[in-house]
């Protein structure tokens, strides 16, 4: 299994194709979110995508928003079924916060998954809310 990454205007069509499958598998399909997940952020050349492949399907995914020197964004945070409890999403946070650096960055994590960000430094701000259904916390990790 490997670790890619590309930016927006990198991406190569199959790898925007398998992005989007996971994406469309995890939050609209298994977590029954109808929502339009193409925002045209993908293909932005500010927009950093990493995901670890597997011989025939990405195991997890996420990418990162905004220029390096302002707040950056990390979203679309997912990880294929077959390979949940691997540890695969801190290693893919880990390689998040590679990308960030010392900006500062949010996320609007899951609630139920709170713990996995605040071991990479995220701490909660402000009030539960709920995004298609499901309880969800911004998430801060100041600039160091």
């Amino acid at each position: 299994m490997a670790l890619h990454r590309a930016t927006g205007p990198d991406l190569k069509p199959a790898d925007l194709y398998a992005i989007l499958r996971l994406r469309a598998a995890v939050f609209v399909v298994e977590q029954d979110c109808a929502y339009q997940d193409v925002d045209g952020r993908d293909l932005d050349p500010d927009t950093v995508h990493l995901w670890w492949q597997e011989p025939d399907a990405l195991a997890a995914y996420l990418r990162v928003l905004g220029a390096p020197g302002t707040e950056r964004r990390i979203g679309r945070v997912c990880t294929a079924e077959s390979a949940r409890g691997t540890g695969l999403g801190g290693k893919l946070m880990a390689a998040a916060l590679a990308v960030v650096g010392a900006d500062e960055s949010v996320l609007d994590a899951q609630t139920q998954a709170q713990g996995l960000y605040a071991r990479f430094g995220y701490v909660a701000e402000g009030e539960e809310f709920l995004e298609d259904g499901i309880p969800h916390i911004r998430m801060r990790r100041p600039a160091s």
